[in-house]
């Protein structure tokens, strides 16, 4: 199985990688001291390699500066962990929380249906 790395999104790169994206995207909004961020981060990694070539998964840093954290807030981000899946550039699904491999490959099935 090929394997396939989460890419690391920012604001310069979100409408490349995100909106413009060919393939359904699961974006994670995340910060480095979010505890639940941090169990997301080998699940999020074992969908990338799942997934691969079907769907994107991606994480922004909220934290990383200013222009990220405008564009969380932009996204609709309350909470962290927020994931969120985009299709064709809108968002379709989405989610707050550590949650569990199922339930996030059961989102990232809907978006491929």
């Amino acid at each position: 199985m090929a394997s396939q790395t989460v890419v690391h999104v920012t604001d310069a790169n979100f409408q490349a990688e995100v909106i413009n994206s060919e393939l359904p995207v699961l974006v994670d909004f995340w910060a480095q001291w979010c505890g639940p961020c941090k169990m997301l981060g080998p699940v999020l990694d074992q969908l990338a390699t799942d997934y691969a070539g079907k769907v994107k998964i991606a994480k922004i840093d909220i934290d990383a500066d200013e222009a990220t954290k405008t564009l969380a807030i932009n996204q609709g981000v309350q909470s962290i962990p927020a994931l969120k899946v985009f299709k064709a550039g809108k968002m379709v699904d989405e989610t707050i929380g550590a949650q569990s491999k199922a339930k996030l490959a059961a989102m990232l099935d809907r978006a491929l249906a």
